[in-house]
């Protein structure tokens, strides 16, 4: 097993690291996806949509299994989705940067490593 490197720029990757685990929101309530709003035509003769740009409509994409999906969201939800979308991008963001972290710690230790062993022979 490889020992965690002991120099400066292991340290403040550390830190940044553990400092991104604890700064994450609160799982259960992450969404992934994008919320869109686009204007839509009700198809009523009638309706003020006919002259205008439509009525609004909010939709989540989501990927599930490596498929695309499509659910219409209330007006009134739309903020708050929102809101829960950008936690799910904030937390995305912060994996990818523990992830990029943790390899970089693991060159670190490698290099450390090898130098250890040419001081020895």
């Amino acid at each position: 097993m490889w020992r965690e490197p002991r120099t400066p720029k292991a340290s403040r990757l550390r830190q940044r690291k553990f400092a991104l685990i604890h700064r994450l929101p609160r799982l259960a309530d992450q969404l992934s996806g994008t919320l869109t709003r686009s204007y839509t035509r009700c198809g009523k003769p009638t309706c003020r949509c006919v002259h205008g740009k439509g009525h609004a409509a909010w939709s989540l994409t989501y990927m599930i299994q490596g498929r695309r999906h499509v659910e219409r969201i209330p007006a009134q939800w739309a903020e708050k989705v929102e809101r829960r979308v950008a936690a799910g991008r904030e937390l995305q963001d912060a994996v990818k940067e523990v992830l990029a972290a943790n390899v970089q710690l693991l060159v670190l230790a490698k290099q450390q490593e090898n130098k250890g062993k040419k001081r020895k022979k």
